[in-house]
C-alpha cells in the first residue's frame, strides 16, 4: 500500500502541493534587515530592503529607488511606495524550493517573482537627478 502511494504522490508536478502562505510576522522575521533580489520569468526583476517597522526600500535594478511600507490584509502583505501611496499591491508569500517566492494577488494570473539572493547589505540607491 505504501509503494501505491509513493507512485501516486511521485506523479503529482511539485508546483500542485500546496505551499502555506506566510503570515505577516513569519515574513518580518524572514525579511527585516534584509535585502532580496528578484526574478520574474527566469529575469531580473527588482531588489527589496526590507527595514524597521514595516518599512521597504524597492528598486528595479536601476539605481532608482522608492520607499514605502507595506501591512497585512487578510493573507496578503500589501505594499504602497512614496510615488502612488493610494495604490496599493498585495502579493502572497511562500516558502519556495529556491527561497522565497511572491504571487502578485491584485492579478492572480499575473506576475510571480523568485528569489535569487538575499544580502545583508543595503540596496544601491543613487542620488536624486539634479538639473533634470
Amino acid at each position: 500500500m505504501l509503494r501505491v502511494f509513493l507512485l501516486i504522490l511521485g506523479l503529482i508536478p511539485v508546483g500542485a502541493i500546496a505551499q502555506e502562505r506566510l503570515s505577516a510576522d513569519a515574513f518580518d522575521r524572514l525579511t527585516q534587515g534584509k535585502t532580496y533580489y528578484y526574478s520574474s520569468g527566469g529575469r531580473p526583476y527588482g531588489a527589496e530592503e526590507y527595514l524597521e517597522n514595516r518599512r521597504v526600500r524597492w528598486s528595479f535594478l536601476d539605481g532608482q529607488c522608492m520607499d514605502g511600507r507595506w501591512w497585512e490584509d487578510g493573507d496578503q502583505i500589501c505594499f504602497v511606495y512614496e510615488d502612488h501611496p493610494d495604490d496599493p499591491h498585495c502579493w502572497s508569500f511562500r516558502h519556495g524550493p529556491g527561497g522565497l517566492e511572491a504571487q502578485f494577488e491584485n492579478d492572480p494570473t499575473g506576475r510571480q517573482l523568485y528569489e535569487v539572493e538575499t544580502s545583508n547589505e543595503p540596496l544601491h540607491c543613487l542620488g536624486p537627478k539634479i538639473g533634470a
